[in-house]
């Protein structure tokens, strides 16, 4: 009995480290991309708090500047400064303009804080819906584990202004849905239930249904991961659906399945590192017996 409890936990602990994997490998673009850190954002206790790092906005400026082109950095700090010298809704539409310039050179994190900038001074739907979809995505395509934590909170903050705003808005509620699945709170479950309202009112929801998915193979329910994963793909496929497929029925020993669906994800996504990735899976697949 002891033998066969180790065993599903070895299992879903593989899945874990599986999915760790990809996602600190994800890029928006190409799905994947080398990180700088793989340190998990979410503390060991599973929850997420006030006390996480906060976020500098002149400091997250300056790192994101030293990653791209001199000129355009030149032209932002330019931005910068007007913005600084302007107020009222001069300033909110300079907020604007910087919250564009940044998205323009993909640095998710500044035009994310300028989106909250701008929530803040016009606390409107739109405005709290589109400051929570960019700390979303500057979560899931972070380098930085340190900002992680604060991103998903703020991330949070935004989605819970917007369902104040609109209890009925299913971008606001997935949103808020899948930032407290992944730790905000301690409490996955009323996640979950946010999540499945969603999926029950718009079934054809993707952001809803991959977070349900994912968080069904974190917590070991594979066979309801491949249904899941298995009516995304039939809706719209993507490398990472049949990424998480393939997880799926690997840690069901379907290795012929996971197979056919990593060969889905690595053709679908046509990116190197991920291609690699994927070939020493297959490979050791197949060698099993």
């Amino acid at each position: 009995m002891m033998n066969t409890i180790r065993s599903k936990q070895i299992i879903i602990i593989s899945a874990v480290l599986l999915l760790i994997v990809f996602l600190f490998t994800r890029d928006i673009k190409g799905l994947v991309k080398p990180k700088q850190e793989t340190a998990a954002a979410v503390p060991a206790g599973g929850q997420l708090t006030s006390s996480a790092s906060s976020i500098n906005l002149t400091e997250v400026s300056t790192a994101a500047k030293n990653s791209i082109n001199a000129n355009i950095a030149a032209e932002i700090t330019t931005l910068e400064n007007a913005y600084n010298n302007a107020s009222g809704d001069e300033q909110i539409n300079a907020a604007k303009v910087l919250a564009a310039k940044w998205d323009d050179v993909e640095q998710s994190v500044p035009s994310a804080m300028y989106l909250e900038i701008i929530a803040n001074k016009d606390k409107n739907l739109n405005n709290w819906l589109a400051a929570g979809g960019k700390f979303m995505k500057a979560f899931d395509t972070t380098q930085d584990s340190v900002i992680s934590p604060a991103l998903l909170l703020k991330a949070n903050a935004a989605y819970t202004n917007a369902v104040a705003l609109d209890s009925t808005n299913l971008e606001a509620k997935t949103g808020l849905g899948i930032t407290i699945v992944n730790g905000i709170g301690g409490a996955p479950m009323s996640g979950i239930l946010m999540l499945l309202d969603v999926v029950k009112k718009d079934p054809k929801n993707l952001k809803a249904n991959m977070s349900l998915g994912t968080f069904a193979i974190k917590s070991g329910q594979f066979d309801k991961a491949i249904t899941r994963f298995k009516d995304i793909i039939a809706m719209k496929p993507s490398p990472d659906a049949y990424f998480y497929l393939a997880t799926a029925y690997e840690n069901l020993g379907k290795n012929e399945e996971a197979v056919e669906a990593y060969l889905n994800s690595k053709k679908l996504a046509a990116n190197p590192t991920l291609s690699a990735f994927i070939d020493k899976k297959v490979a050791e697949l197949k060698n099993k017996h």
